[in-house]
């Protein structure tokens, strides 16, 4: 999954307020619930130092509705400038939290952006379409749709018999090609802007195949159609909200098990790929991963066993300890970080993407692996674990 959108923390020095909260909004009563669960973690803010400014700031965001309904979390980090993350979590977190301090809680974040999907719907007639991106952790759609018209106006055909009906035909038809290739070429010109991982289609049972007809290749890869969704009135909005929610999980899960599988396979062949905390450190400080990949325990807030990394100016200055940064000619600003901020620290700055692996489906040293870019003569090896009771082992070992 892709975690760039984290990048502009790196230029922030901090220190940094994290919010992570039950947002979920269900009537006036739970809406009532989410000002008092604020108003716990504005208090531990101010208790923890947090100038009044940002906690004002924060206010400003969390008491804002996300308008997403059924259970759902929210984490927010904040500095001085302002509120830099609001991303919307699919479940609540088990537990509500205001932290002030030198780094941003990028774990809480990051499991944010595993949930998240970046795609755009677009809803389907013969007459055009409307275009609408989602935000908020890839949960909610933003503002207004954006309508694309394509100007032909002979929409309908009609049942008169003879020549007549049969120009008339040619010419709806007419207009409702030259219509799907008005809105293709608006939508291969965001795509190729916004590149979205997703392409959300519904509407006319007409018009969806020809403009998908007239889109780019790479465009109509991304392309998943939902049924139910239409421009008129009279749409089942429920049912249809479900049939997004049901795709947009189904492609979350295609998405890990790529990673996952490009891990298996690598790792059977002892090539771009390694595991345990020693060797992702070593990988990391080369600039050579692809994918992080986590264990998806340490996505629940859980820390790798209380360990600790160490980590300079750079996102490549990462190491077991300090002296691993100093024989880097580093003299200034090394700070000493929970071992999984400092990885996910390392994997934003080179542009790596961050999958969280559930329990069983890839054998992880420390339940921490990665894949590679490139692999050569100085990356570690280490074969994973085979056997049952071998990552217990392996785990005792190296700590």
């Amino acid at each position: 999954m892709k975690i760039d959108w984290l990048k502009p923390l790196l230029g922030h020095p901090g220190p940094f307020a994290t919010v992570y909260l039950d947002a979920t909004r269900g009537d006036e009563a739970t809406a009532r619930e989410v000002e008092n669960r604020w108003k716990g973690v504005r208090r531990a803010l101010a208790a923890a130092g947090a100038p009044a400014s940002i906690i004002d700031e924060l206010e400003e965001s969390v008491t804002l509705p996300t308008r997403m309904p059924g259970p759902h979390g929210r984490v927010l980090i904040a500095d001085e400038e302002g509120v830099l993350v609001d991303r919307v979590l699919k479940d609540p977190p088990a537990v509500t939290k205001g932290l002030w301090g030198p780094v941003p809680a990028l774990l809480q974040a990051a499991r944010a952006a595993d949930e998240s999907v970046d795609y755009v719907r677009v809803v389907v007639d013969r007459q055009g379409a409307d275009l609408t991106w989602s935000v908020a952790g890839g949960h909610l759609p933003y503002g207004d749709a954006e309508s694309v018209e394509g100007g032909h106006d002979v929409i309908n055909k009609v049942r008169t018999g003879g020549l007549s009906h049969k120009r008339i035909e040619a010419r709806a038809e007419d207009s409702w090609e030259r219509n799907a290739e008005a809105v293709a070429a608006e939508l291969d010109r965001q795509v190729l802007d916004h590149r979205p991982e997703l392409v959300l289609m519904t509407g006319d049972v007409r018009a969806v195949p020809l403009v998908r007809a007239a889109l780019t290749k790479s465009t109509d890869e991304l392309v998943v159609e939902v049924a139910g969704g239409g421009r008129a009135p009279g749409i089942n909005e429920g049912a249809f909200e479900t049939k997004v929610a049901e795709a947009l999980e189904s492609f979350r899960e295609r998405r890990r098990e790529s990673v996952l599988a490009e891990f298996r396979q690598e790792q059977g062949r002892e090539a771009a790929a390694v595991t345990s905390l020693e060797d992702v450190v070593a990988v990391l400080s080369r600039g050579q991963v692809k994918e992080l990949i986590l264990a998806d325990e340490y996505g629940q807030d859980t820390e790798l066993d209380g360990r600790t990394l160490w980590v300079g100016p750079s996102p490549l200055h990462i190491g077991s300890s300090r002296s691993d940064i100093t024989d880097l000619g580093v003299s200034e600003g090394i700070e000493e970080l929970p071992a999984t901020v400092a990885l996910v620290r390392a994997a934003i700055g080179q542009d790596a993407g961050l999958t969280f692996s559930p329990d069983g489906s890839v054998e992880l040293i420390e339940g921490v692996g990665a894949t590679l870019r490139w692999n050569d003569d100085g990356t570690p090896n280490e074969v994973a674990a085979t056997m049952s009771g071998d990552d217990a082992r392996l785990r005792g070992e190296m700590v």
